[in-house]
Protein backbone atom coordinates (compact mmCIF):
# COMPACT_ATOMS: atom_id res chain seq x y z
CA UNK A 1 0.00 0.00 0.00
CA UNK A 2 1.68 3.22 -1.17
CA UNK A 3 -0.26 5.29 1.41
CA UNK A 4 0.60 3.06 4.40
CA UNK A 5 2.51 5.84 6.19
CA UNK A 6 -0.40 8.29 5.86
CA UNK A 7 -2.88 6.33 7.99
CA UNK A 8 -1.82 6.55 11.63
CA UNK A 9 -3.58 6.49 14.99
CA UNK A 10 -7.38 6.44 15.14
CA UNK A 11 -9.34 6.87 11.93
CA UNK A 12 -13.03 7.27 11.26
CA UNK A 13 -14.11 6.30 7.77
CA UNK A 14 -16.74 8.79 6.56
CA UNK A 15 -20.22 7.80 5.32
CA UNK A 16 -19.71 9.83 2.16
CA UNK A 17 -16.81 10.76 -0.09
CA UNK A 18 -16.54 13.54 -2.67
CA UNK A 19 -14.94 13.12 -6.07
CA UNK A 20 -15.17 15.60 -8.97
CA UNK A 21 -17.89 17.58 -7.14
CA UNK A 22 -20.04 14.47 -6.78
CA UNK A 23 -20.85 12.89 -3.40
CA UNK A 24 -20.79 9.10 -3.09
CA UNK A 25 -21.96 6.87 -0.24
CA UNK A 26 -19.14 4.68 1.09
CA UNK A 27 -20.37 1.08 0.60
CA UNK A 28 -17.14 -0.90 0.91
CA UNK A 29 -13.60 -0.87 2.20
CA UNK A 30 -11.63 -1.72 -0.93
CA UNK A 31 -9.04 -4.40 -1.55
CA UNK A 32 -5.76 -3.63 0.32
CA UNK A 33 -7.18 -0.23 1.37
CA UNK A 34 -5.24 -0.08 4.66
CA UNK A 35 -2.83 -3.01 4.28
CA UNK A 36 0.54 -2.57 6.00
CA UNK A 37 -0.58 0.55 7.90
CA UNK A 38 1.68 -0.31 10.84
CA UNK A 39 0.75 2.78 12.89
CA UNK A 40 -3.03 2.48 12.54
CA UNK A 41 -4.47 1.85 16.03
CA UNK A 42 -8.26 1.99 15.64
CA UNK A 43 -10.84 2.11 12.86
CA UNK A 44 -14.50 3.09 12.96
CA UNK A 45 -16.46 1.92 9.93
CA UNK A 46 -19.74 3.72 9.12
CA UNK A 47 -23.15 2.03 8.85
CA UNK A 48 -23.19 2.55 5.10
CA UNK A 49 -20.45 -0.07 4.53
CA UNK A 50 -21.60 -3.50 3.32
CA UNK A 51 -18.26 -5.16 2.53
CA UNK A 52 -14.70 -5.27 3.80
CA UNK A 53 -12.52 -6.21 0.84
CA UNK A 54 -9.71 -8.69 0.37
CA UNK A 55 -6.60 -7.86 2.47
CA UNK A 56 -8.18 -4.56 3.55
CA UNK A 57 -6.34 -4.45 6.90
CA UNK A 58 -3.59 -7.02 6.22
CA UNK A 59 -0.59 -6.45 8.46
CA UNK A 60 -2.03 -3.59 10.53
CA UNK A 61 0.08 -4.76 13.47
CA UNK A 62 -0.87 -1.88 15.83
CA UNK A 63 -4.62 -2.12 15.24
CA UNK A 64 -6.21 -2.76 18.64
CA UNK A 65 -9.82 -1.74 18.00
CA UNK A 66 -12.23 -1.93 15.10
CA UNK A 67 -15.91 -0.97 15.10
CA UNK A 68 -17.76 -3.03 12.52
CA UNK A 69 -21.20 -1.72 11.52
CA UNK A 70 -24.45 -3.70 11.71
CA UNK A 71 -24.88 -3.16 7.96
CA UNK A 72 -21.86 -5.30 7.00
CA UNK A 73 -22.59 -8.38 4.83
CA UNK A 74 -19.15 -9.84 4.01
CA UNK A 75 -15.52 -9.91 5.09
CA UNK A 76 -12.99 -10.61 2.34
CA UNK A 77 -10.07 -13.01 2.10
CA UNK A 78 -7.23 -12.25 4.51
CA UNK A 79 -9.01 -9.03 5.54
CA UNK A 80 -7.42 -8.93 9.01
CA UNK A 81 -4.46 -11.23 8.38
CA UNK A 82 -1.58 -10.51 10.80
CA UNK A 83 -3.49 -7.89 12.81
CA UNK A 84 -1.46 -9.09 15.77
CA UNK A 85 -2.70 -6.51 18.32
CA UNK A 86 -6.45 -7.13 17.90
CA UNK A 87 -7.80 -8.84 21.03
CA UNK A 88 -11.61 -8.82 20.62
CA UNK A 89 -13.81 -8.67 17.53
CA UNK A 90 -17.59 -8.51 17.47
CA UNK A 91 -18.93 -9.40 14.05
CA UNK A 92 -22.57 -8.30 13.69
CA UNK A 93 -25.31 -10.78 12.78
CA UNK A 94 -25.78 -9.07 9.41
CA UNK A 95 -22.58 -10.76 8.14
CA UNK A 96 -23.30 -13.78 5.94
CA UNK A 97 -19.87 -14.47 4.47
CA UNK A 98 -16.36 -14.56 5.94
CA UNK A 99 -13.72 -15.55 3.40
CA UNK A 100 -10.52 -17.60 3.56
CA UNK A 101 -7.97 -16.62 6.21
CA UNK A 102 -9.90 -13.53 7.32
CA UNK A 103 -8.42 -13.59 10.85
CA UNK A 104 -5.33 -15.76 10.36
CA UNK A 105 -2.31 -14.89 12.50
CA UNK A 106 -4.27 -12.51 14.73
CA UNK A 107 -1.99 -13.75 17.49
CA UNK A 108 -3.50 -11.62 20.30
CA UNK A 109 -7.14 -12.44 19.49
CA UNK A 110 -8.80 -13.70 22.69
CA UNK A 111 -12.45 -13.67 21.63
CA UNK A 112 -14.54 -13.36 18.51
CA UNK A 113 -18.26 -13.55 17.87
CA UNK A 114 -19.24 -15.49 14.75
CA UNK A 115 -22.61 -14.40 13.32
CA UNK A 116 -25.56 -16.80 13.07
CA UNK A 117 -25.91 -16.40 9.28
CA UNK A 118 -22.40 -17.66 8.51
CA UNK A 119 -22.53 -21.21 7.09
CA UNK A 120 -18.88 -21.79 6.23
CA UNK A 121 -15.77 -21.36 8.37
CA UNK A 122 -13.30 -21.11 5.51
CA UNK A 123 -9.78 -22.40 5.16
CA UNK A 124 -7.19 -20.85 7.52
CA UNK A 125 -9.86 -18.60 9.07
CA UNK A 126 -8.29 -18.62 12.55
CA UNK A 127 -4.97 -20.32 11.73
CA UNK A 128 -2.30 -19.01 14.11
CA UNK A 129 -4.69 -17.29 16.54
CA UNK A 130 -2.55 -18.50 19.42
CA UNK A 131 -4.37 -16.49 22.15
CA UNK A 132 -7.88 -17.72 21.28
CA UNK A 133 -9.05 -19.81 24.25
CA UNK A 134 -12.59 -20.79 23.27
CA UNK A 135 -15.01 -20.34 20.43
CA UNK A 136 -18.67 -21.05 19.86
CA UNK A 137 -19.61 -22.08 16.35
CA UNK A 138 -23.17 -21.00 15.49
CA UNK A 139 -25.75 -23.65 14.60
CA UNK A 140 -25.96 -22.60 10.92
CA UNK A 141 -22.36 -23.59 10.12
CA UNK A 142 -22.18 -26.64 7.83
CA UNK A 143 -18.47 -26.65 6.98
CA UNK A 144 -15.23 -26.18 8.92
CA UNK A 145 -12.45 -25.75 6.36
CA UNK A 146 -8.83 -26.76 5.94
CA UNK A 147 -6.65 -25.59 8.88
CA UNK A 148 -9.48 -23.40 10.20
CA UNK A 149 -8.19 -23.57 13.80
CA UNK A 150 -4.64 -24.83 13.19
CA UNK A 151 -1.99 -23.50 15.59
CA UNK A 152 -4.61 -22.12 18.00
CA UNK A 153 -2.35 -23.29 20.82
CA UNK A 154 -4.45 -21.76 23.65
CA UNK A 155 -7.78 -23.17 22.46
CA UNK A 156 -9.16 -25.26 25.33
CA UNK A 157 -12.77 -25.77 24.26
CA UNK A 158 -14.85 -25.74 21.13
CA UNK A 159 -18.49 -26.60 20.54
CA UNK A 160 -19.27 -28.11 17.15
CA UNK A 161 -23.00 -27.89 16.39
CA UNK A 162 -24.99 -30.71 14.78
CA UNK A 163 -25.38 -28.61 11.61
CA UNK A 164 -21.72 -29.29 10.67
CA UNK A 165 -21.40 -31.83 7.86
CA UNK A 166 -17.69 -31.63 7.04
CA UNK A 167 -14.43 -30.82 8.83
CA UNK A 168 -11.38 -30.13 6.67
CA UNK A 169 -7.89 -31.59 6.89
CA UNK A 170 -5.69 -30.25 9.70
CA UNK A 171 -8.63 -28.24 11.08
CA UNK A 172 -7.26 -28.55 14.64
CA UNK A 173 -3.59 -29.23 13.92
CA UNK A 174 -1.27 -28.19 16.75
CA UNK A 175 -4.13 -27.17 19.07
CA UNK A 176 -1.98 -28.35 21.97
CA UNK A 177 -4.34 -27.12 24.74
CA UNK A 178 -7.44 -28.80 23.27
CA UNK A 179 -7.95 -31.96 25.28
CA UNK A 180 -11.15 -33.21 23.64
CA UNK A 181 -13.49 -32.49 20.77
CA UNK A 182 -16.97 -33.92 20.36
CA UNK A 183 -17.79 -34.51 16.72
CA UNK A 184 -21.54 -34.70 16.13
CA UNK A 185 -23.16 -37.51 14.09
CA UNK A 186 -24.01 -34.98 11.37
CA UNK A 187 -20.36 -34.93 10.23
CA UNK A 188 -19.91 -37.16 7.18
CA UNK A 189 -16.40 -36.17 6.12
Amino acid sequence: NEFADEYVGDIIIPKTAKHNDKTYIVRSIGETAFSSCDSLTSVTIPNSVREIGREAFWGCKSLTSITIPKSLKSIGELAFFECSSLTHIIIPNSVKSIKVGAFADCSSLISITIPKKVTNLGDWMFDGCESLTSITIPSGVTNIGYRTFADCTSLTSITIPSSVKSIGDEAFENCTSLTSVTIPNSVTS
